[in-house]
Formats: structure tokens, C-alpha cells, sequence
């Protein structure tokens, strides 16, 4: 980042000696070289002159699968975006395959159910034969994410700054460690966020993702056994809405058989589950939060101070574009760093 000019300070004083004058223009200088020495920033269109047509590729390709799986695709692209940032930042380390002596991201438990990666392949595809060697894998994801969300509303909801380029290190073990967990208390989770320099406020807006998409069985079937409260007797979490846990159970079977259930789908957000909207919330104060990291929100008096006014549409879209642009800044390679992939699921030989 470059630094904040002085000039105007520098007019109240007396006019320095002619020796000073070099001096403190010689300083000047070395400290614009040691700026341009950072990583370049990210910013809006950055392909206008190398690739002008990149973020039309991209939106033509997303928009024309998401017609063809509108309830689940938006989801799949925007968790992809996520993950990819939670893990070495957002640099498209979750893209890569797996190689001999290397588990990649990709193939991490927390990662097994991510979807969307042929939308990517397909747009890169596009991209390289159009304009090679030009558009990063990282910032595809994050047009894709972008995209695939905003279809519904016929606008962007945000403005995707761009110029990431591509990481070379893809590793299941830091996707184990660093992505948040379902059954993430609110300690863990703003654990989590902060280590990404993302505060409480990101961590309850970006929750709000939870909207759409579904979610298996298996990664909530602990809910449904963990119960000491009013639902004791059913075996459910006390947090836990009684009807809501009831669907669950009939949805997934009991607690140990949930616990092995990693086929059957449930809506993150029953009710509104293909819609982007506000309707998280909603069910979140009514005690619908599917995830155990879900009703962490409650638990914390930061977090929950948010909830009620995030029920509003127009406030949630709001702070959701700010947020998701700031965790699209997360850890991310500019400049001379990284690479630019030919193809998204390996690194350049």
C-alpha cells in the first residue's frame, strides 16, 4: 500500500535549506521504489486491456449452467469460493489435483462434497484459447462465485476486484486445519475467521451463505444426540427448534444412523433453500439453524446483537457485498507472486 502524501503538512513549514531539499527528495524516491516492490493491489476490471472479454466468458459460461441447475449450482460455485479462500487464501489452491506424494485441498475431508470445479475447467478452457496465459484460476472462482449467486436477481450483487494470481502448494492437511467446522462452537469460529483478518461481523454475514445449498446428514447428525435440555427425551440439542429436529430425524434416521449418512441431502435453509435472501436469519432465531456453528451465533452477545436487523433483504445484500469482498482479499498472490495456470487443476511445468 502506498503511503499517504505529506504535502500539505509540509507547506506550513519554513522552506528547508537546498541540501535538505535533495535529501528529502532522494527519501521520497526510495520509498516509491520500495512500494512498487509490493504486491500490486487488487481492482475492478483488471483485464480490460489483456483480456477484455474475460469476465464476459465467464459469465456467459456460469450463467448458462446455472440455467440448467439453478437450485443447487449458485451454492456449489459460491462454498468453492470459500474454501478456496480459507485455506492458503484465495488463490486457487483448492483446484488442484492430488499428485503422487501429495494430498491436495481438494481431497481433505471438509472438501469431498465441493462441486462446480468443471464450470471452472470450462471457463479457463475458454479463457486460454482466447487469451493464454492471461486470467487466473483464482480470480475465475471468484467471477464464478459472483456470477452463479447474482443470477437469481438479474444484477451483480458485487463487484469482484481482480488480478489474484494462481498458488503452487495444495495440501489436505491445511484444509483440515484451517477451514471452519459445522460443529464449531463461537470461540472456534472467531478463532477461525480472525486468523483470516475477517472480524465478528464477517463471520455472522458470511454465515448468512447458509441460505442456499444443502448440506448431508452426516455433518450435523451430532445435534440430534446431544440433547441434556427440553429435548432430552427425544435426544436432540436443547437449541435445536423440537419440530425442526423431528424433520431431521425423519429425514436422516437417529442420531447413529445420521452419523453415517453422507448421501441424504437437507436444506441449509429450510423454506427458502434456492433463494439468496435474508430467510437464514429468520430461522435462525427460530431456533431452524441446521449446524451447530449455525446456533453458535446465538451464543455469543456480538453475534446474536446482529441477527435481527440481517433479517432485512435489502441490509443483509448490503453488508453480504462487503463482506464477501473482503474475504475475496484474503491471502491473496498479486504481482510477481504465483502464477497463472494453463490449467487450473496443476501447476505450470
Amino acid at each position: 500500500m502506498g503511503r499517504r502524501s505529506s504535502c500539505c503538512i509540509s507547506m506550513l513549514r519554513p522552506t528547508p535549506s537546498a541540501p535538505a531539499v535533495v535529501l528529502a527528495m532522494a527519501a521520497a524516491a526510495l520509498l516509491l521504489l520500495a512500494g512498487t516492490s509490493e504486491a500490486a493491489p487488487l481492482k475492478a476490471h483488471f483485464y480490460r486491456h489483456s483480456c477484455p472479454v474475460a469476465e464476459a466468458v465467464v459469465r456467459d459460461i456460469v450463467l448458462a449452467r446455472v440455467v440448467a441447475d439453478p437450485a443447487k449450482l449458485p451454492a456449489k460455485l459460491l462454498r468453492l469460493f470459500f474454501h478456496d479462500c480459507f485455506v492458503r487464501g484465495c488463490d486457487a489452491s483448492v483446484l488442484l489435483d492430488s499428485t503422487e506424494g501429495n494430498t491436495a485441498e481438494k481431497d481433505a475431508a471438509p472438501n469431498a462434497s465441493l462441486g462446480g470445479y468443471d464450470v471452472i475447467d470450462t471457463a479457463k478452457a475458454v479463457l486460454e484459447a482466447v487469451c493464454p496465459g492471461v486470467v487466473s484460476c483464482a480470480d475465475i472462482v471468484a467471477l464464478a462465485a459472483r456470477d452463479a449467486v447474482s443470477f437469481q436477481f438479474g444484477r451483480d450483487l458485487w463487484d469482484v476486484q481482480l488480478g489474484r494470481r494462481d498458488g503452487v502448494v495444495s495440501r489436505a492437511a491445511e484444509a483440515r486445519a484451517d477451514l471452519p467446522s459445522p460443529s464449531n462452537n463461537f470461540t472456534a469460529l472467531e478463532a477461525n475467521f480472525g486468523a483470516k483478518g475477517l472480524d465478528v461481523k464477517d463471520l455472522v454475514i458470511l454465515s448468512g451463505a447458509h441460505t442456499i445449498g444443502v448440506a448431508h446428514c452426516n455433518t450435523f447428525a451430532a445435534r440430534l444426540s446431544s440433547g441434556t435440555g427440553p429435548n432430552a427425551a427425544a435426544g436432540a440439542d436443547p437449541t435445536l427448534n423440537a419440530a425442526y429436529a423431528a424433520q431431521l430425524r425423519a429425514r436422516c434416521g437417529p442420531a447413529a444412523t445420521a452419523a453415517n449418512n453422507n448421501a441424504t441431502a437437507v436444506a441449509m435453509d429450510p423454506g427458502s433453500a434456492a433463494r439468496f435472501d435474508a430467510h437464514y436469519y429468520v430461522n435462525l432465531k427460530l431456533g431452524r439453524g441446521l449446524f451447530t456453528s449455525d446456533a453458535a451465533l446465538l451464543t455469543d452477545r456480538r453475534a446474536a446483537g446482529m441477527i435481527h436487523r440481517l433479517t432485512k433483504q435489502g441490509y443483509f445484500l448490503e453488508e453480504f457485498r462487503n463482506a464477501v469482498r473482503k474475504m475475496g482479499r484474503v491471502g491473496v498472490l498479486t504481482g510477481h507472486h504465483g502464477e497463472i495456470r494453463r490449467n487450473c487443476r496443476a501447476v505450470n511445468y
